[in-house]
């Protein structure tokens, strides 16, 4: 192939490197230009394109990555027409991508022109997903590397295929300790069939028993008459040793424990055993949370039928380092002085312009004696916090002097009008740095209780992983919420009308909630329907 400046005159047949717009006729890059081209160019005073000349041993960028991409491709695997010099293949099951890495380098290695680039090898893909691409850099290839890279293909391969997912029964065990919630179970069975269903898998049995040998040996022992694909074992403190309650009770049940432990963080405390034939997986703390983590990746394996050894789990250091959980402990260190109570400060939101109101500023309103925001301040004043800020915007002087003689400190949002996130992130930005956490209250709860606020912090445990806590009433969440700071950064880049509620569901794990009786919790004053009503309760 001839690279470079053509004269038009030459240049039919040839492939335009460049786009050309002149007087609204267009010659688009990596066409051939035909001799309407040519013609309709020279019209236009065009003398000379950049071009690519294919002499009789090229092959077009579109074939060579067709060709390539067909000898590559495994079972399972589709590749579909080429374009601009790139064919994708995609995957035809949903399964576990499963990659000849030495391959694919080798493949890489035969020419710069040649490239192949994949998702990461054992990755858990959706029927249609994209797995890989050929992309051929120049316009055209010598049939010589054409011939060279599929040559290898077919030698080495199939360099790219899925094993499609098989196991479709599973059953879950989880033990119990005093003071384990039950909703933190059902809350990890949700996420766990959240996980099963991309693979067609779903749990026909959860059992729930003491944490000791005794009863989850009986019940593995139960379950495995049942012949379960996968067995996953929830326990209620973290395996720590093969001694300890888990791999007991697996290998009292008649089963094998193959490996404890994994080079993946969050995922370190992981088991992988046997019983009559079949894996059971001892899961990790934060296989509770939605969030990837390395009992994925041993999970997804299992999932797609893949047989999975010690020395496949003692691969996946390289990489193992994964996105930080919320949820997950701090080091331990035995020689740290005992742990304070964690340092809480307020944050009262009050800068909204009460737009469903129809006029007046709701929080300047008067409700038994005292402007409503008042109630929501002295709310936290009384719960003795380590300070309340108050965040004003709209009419910011008055609301200043409806919080008159309050010992508050004052947080300006000059963005108030782009809604309730900005007031939020002032809020935050203006507490120190060694405050652990901070509840959150909005200006128009006024039924909101310095009894609730004190619930709240006590119940507030980041060591425990109890990061942020909110109040609860016949299941539906309400206000405040106190969020730890390790959540600051995220509700920092919450933007428009909302809070950080959606953040309740992302990190489930990490949420605790305080059941509550009566509905101030509930309660705001949006219109003035609802401060009508506030008013006649009086």
């Amino acid at each position: 192939m001839k690279f470079g400046p053509l004269p038009l005159a030459r240049a039919e047949g040839a492939v335009a490197a460049h786009a050309i717009r002149v007087d609204g006729y267009v010659l688009r890059k990596g066409g051939r230009v035909t001799a309407t081209d040519v013609a309709e160019l020279g019209r236009r005073g065009v003398l000379e394109i950049v071009a690519a000349k294919l002499g009789p041993d090229d092959v077009t960028e579109n074939e060579a990555a067709h060709r390539i991409a067909r000898a590559l491709a495994g079972p399972h695997v589709r590749v579909e027409d080429p374009f601009t010099g790139r064919s994708n293949l995609f995957a035809e099951r949903a399964g576990v991508l499963l990659i000849d890495r030495t391959a694919v380098d080798a493949l890489n290695e035969i020419d710069e022109s040649v490239t192949l680039a994949t998702l990461s090898e054992h990755a858990s893909v959706g029927e249609d997903a994209m797995l890989a691409t050929v992309k051929i850099i120049p316009f055209a290839l010598d049939e010589a590397i054409v011939a060279r890279a599929e040559a290898l293909a077919r030698a080495m391969g199939p360099l790219v295929k899925v094993a499609p997912f098989a196991l479709r029964r599973i059953a879950a065990v989880s033990t119990l300790l005093p003071g384990l919630d039950q909703k933190v179970i059902d809350k990890t069975m949700t996420v766990l069939e959240r996980r099963l269903a991309p693979a067609g898998a779903a749990l026909f049995a959860d059992r729930r028993v003491a944490h000791d040998e005794a009863s989850l040996t009986r019940a593995l022992s139960e379950l495995a008459i049942e012949k379960p694909d996968l067995t996953i074992v929830f326990g209620a403190s973290a395996i720590t040793d093969r001694r300890d309650v888990v791999p007991a009770a697996i290998e009292a049940a008649g089963g094998a424990v193959d490996r404890l432990g994994m080079p993946v963080d969050p995922g370190n405390l992981l088991l992988l055993g046997r019983l009559n034939g079949r894996p059971v997986l001892g899961a990790p703390g934060c296989a509770r949370s939605p969030k990837e983590n390395g009992f994925d990746w041993v999970l997804n394996r299992l999932l797609a039928g893949l047989p999975i050894a010690s020395r496949d789990i003692t691969g996946m250091g390289v990489g193992g380092l994964l996105m930080e959980i919320v949820s997950r402990p701090q080091p331990r260190d035995d020689r740290a002085a005992p742990s304070k109570a964690p340092k809480v400060a307020g944050v009262v939101l009050a800068a909204g312009r009460s737009t469903r109101m129809g006029g007046p500023n709701k929080l300047l309103e008067i409700v038994e004696g005292r402007p409503l925001v008042r109630h929501a301040v002295e709310a936290a004043l009384g719960a003795a916090l380590a300070e309340v800020v108050v965040v004003t915007g709209h009419q910011g002087g008055s609301v200043k002097e409806a919080l008159a003689g309050l010992p508050v400190r004052f947080a300006t949002n000059l963005r108030y009008t782009e809604g309730l996130s900005t007031s939020l992130r002032a809020g935050l930005k203006a507490l120190p740095d060694s405050v652990d956490g901070a509840v959150v209250l909005l200006g128009d709860m006024p039924r909101v209780t310095s009894a609730l606020v004190t619930r709240l912090v006590a119940a507030f445990d980041p060591a425990s992983g109890a990061h942020v806590v909110a109040p609860t009433r016949e299941g539906r969440r309400g206000n405040p919420v106190l969020w730890g700071r390790r959540f600051f950064s995220e509700l920092a880049r919450v933007e428009g009308d909302v809070g950080g509620r959606h953040l309740l569901g992302a990190h489930g794990e990490a949420v605790r909630e305080v059941a509550v009786e009566d509905s101030g919790a509930l309660l705001d004053v949006d219109t003035p329907e609802a401060l009508a009503a506030l008013r006649a309760e009086g």
